[in-house]
């Protein structure tokens, strides 16, 4: 099975000084965080770090401007932000900040360097606080079936080989199937609107419908390839452990309908894996740490 990475966005904000505000990018026109942003000086605009994940707003006039940040996510995300590549340094960047789940908040005020006639900015956007402790818990199975068949385990070479996803778990699951929350939590991202899956990595990697659930401790659990359409749950739900989230899918980088289940940190402007430990009615999970370049295993 394919799996899912979520990059990071770099971002290019570059209004004029005399820059107004439009309406932020609708988070269903795409998932591909790694793209740059694309604003006009002539006609400037909120961009979006990522559809769903936060955006950067430059507000003022003259050499009064600030730098505002908009979390989408509900729940925390980290931020930098930093004059863009071959711009003139500014007092107070880099910066780096957490910002609250559905906060806007200034995260610094800039006076432009002397001369200029536009301020342009980096910003990345990661979902999670760095300060996070996850705790060693069991996580229930995140679907009802008899048979449980593994596609690809934890550090699978098939695609299961960077720190997003190296614990990952692929699960083989006949499309439709009722996906379930493994722990309970608060939803903090979903992203429902894509159909189709294709083998095309820089086409297909951010084209996978998904749920992310905030876990207490604060990590997050990321349940992806679901069905066009096929999430149950919305951004702030409080889902309890064993409720249906979502349907499974095959939607994405994915050659065949499985569900993507990985629990993640925020290890510092990075997401990364972390095992989990899963029971399953049949007892706990066992995984291989290496795995032949199918990954593939099977579980009576």
């Amino acid at each position: 099975m394919r799996c899912l990475r979520l990059p990071t966005l770099i971002l290019v904000l570059a209004p004029a000084l005399n820059a107004g505000t439009a309406p932020a990018s609708d988070w269903r026109n795409g998932w591909r965080i790694d793209r740059p942003a694309k604003t006009s000086p002539a006609r400037p605009a909120p961009v979006a770090a990522a559809p769903g994940l936060a955006v950067l707003t430059l507000e003022g006039a003259g050499e009064r401007w600030q730098a505002r940040v908009d979390n989408r996510l509900a729940g925390p995300a980290q931020v930098s932000v930093r004059p863009a590549a071959g711009t003139p340094a500014m007092p107070g960047l880099p910066l780096q900040a957490v910002i609250a789940g559905a906060a806007s908040v200034v995260v610094t005020r800039l006076q432009p360097p002397a001369g200029a006639t536009a301020i342009r900015l980096d910003m990345i956007a990661v979902p999670g606080d760095p300060a996070a402790r996850p705790r060693d818990v069991a996580y229930l199975l995140p679907f009802d079936a008899a048979r449980i068949q593994v596609s690809q385990a934890p550090q699978g070479q098939y695609s299961h080989t960077d720190p997003e996803n190296r614990d990952a778990i692929d699960f083989a699951l006949p499309e439709g199937s009722p996906v379930l929350a493994a722990r309970a939590g608060t939803v903090m991202q979903v992203q429902a609107g894509y159909q189709g899956n294709g083998q095309d990595r820089d086409h297909d990697l951010g084209r996978a419908n998904l749920v992310r659930v905030l876990h207490e401790d604060g990590s997050m659990a990321v349940y992806a390839h679901l069905q066009h359409n096929g999430a149950l749950v919305r951004p702030g739900e409080q889902v309890q452990v064993g409720q249906r989230i979502g349907l499974s899918g095959n939607t994405g980088y994915s050659a065949a309908p499985h569900l993507h289940f990985a629990v993640q940190v925020n290890a510092g402007m990075r997401l990364r894996s972390i095992p989990a430990r899963i029971v399953s009615p049949q007892g706990e999970l066992r995984f291989a740490r290496t795995m032949d370049e199918a990954g593939a295993s099977a579980l009576p």
